[in-house]
């Protein structure tokens, strides 16, 4: 529970920092002299929600209970369906079956590069750390 916590104070907290970060460059680079209040509200809690579900949906890899293969089809699903969800609330994503499918598409893609990466580098830190073992004996 302690560290559920702190990732959610984590994950609000950077999801606020990249909200404020967009609107400033926003700001900035797009010449505006002033913001649109609601609109930058809706934005900034879509932003925190986002954070703190990307910091604390990794837990599920923690669970020694699951196998990687339950750990990594909770873990897609919780982040798909809420994800979704938010973008398409806030109005990140248009509401439409092409533009749907296409993000669907695209995160089964990003998730699936992602998840290898991530699988080969530990994979990789096993082997190390072993061969280390290996030599002090």
């Amino acid at each position: 529970m302690k560290t559920f916590i702190i990732r959610s104070f984590i994950g609000i907290f950077f999801g606020c920092f990249i909200a404020v970060l967009v609107t400033n460059l926003y700001i900035h680079f797009g010449g505006f002299e002033m913001i649109d209040g609601p609109l930058f509200l809706k934005n900034s809690i879509g932003s925190a929600l986002c954070g703190w579900l990307f910091t604390v949906s990794p837990l599920y890899f923690e669970n020694r209970n699951l196998k990687l293969s339950q750990q990594t089809i909770l873990h897609f699903l919780t982040i798909i369906i809420l994800y979704l969800s938010l973008a398409l609330t806030i109005g990140w994503i248009p509401f439409n079956i092409t533009n749907i499918l296409l993000t669907l598409l695209i995160s089964i893609v990003v998730y699936t590069i992602y998840w290898v990466a991530f699988y080969l580098y530990f994979k990789n830190q096993a082997r190390k750390l072993n061969d280390d073992l290996k030599k002090l004996c």
